[in-house]
Order: C-alpha cells, then structure tokens, then sequence
C-alpha cells in the first residue's frame, strides 16, 4: 500500500477510506459489543482480508479487489 497525500484542501484521498469505514461499520460494528481493544482491532483485521479477497464489488465489475489487481498486472 503506498500512501498518498494531496494538497491541503484537497479530500480527494479521504473519500475511499471514508467509504471503506463506513462499509466496515455498516457490515461489522453497528449492533456489535467488543469487550477489549483486541478484539476489535481483530474484527478490523480479518474485515479487511474478507474485503481485499472475498467480498465482491460491483463497481470493480463484481470481482473482489485482489482479483482486480492481479487481473490489472496480468494486463500489464
């Protein structure tokens, strides 16, 4: 993952991330009590490996992440 920074004033980095937290809240927080720290962070944890490599995505042409990438490299 490589970081990217716009310039200040410029939200055009944080819509993704922001509709990622919304989609993991949605999906696996709301409703949900965590007793620890831990617990939460591993809920966080595996969320993100089902969404990269399980969770299919319409707007990728309902294919998950990963496969997008590893079809985008072959391309390349």
């Amino acid at each position: 993952m490589k970081q990217s920074m716009s310039r200040v004033g410029k939200c055009i980095d944080n819509g993704p991330m922001e509709g990622f937290w919304g989609i993991l809240k949605r999906e696996r927080y709301y409703g949900k009590h965590f007793t620890s720290r831990e617990s939460l962070i591993k809920m966080i944890e595996e969320y993100i490996v089902y969404y990269n490599n399980k969770r299919l995505q319409r707007k990728l042409g309902v294919v998950t992440p990963m496969e997008k990438y590893t079809n985008y490299l072959k391309a390349a």
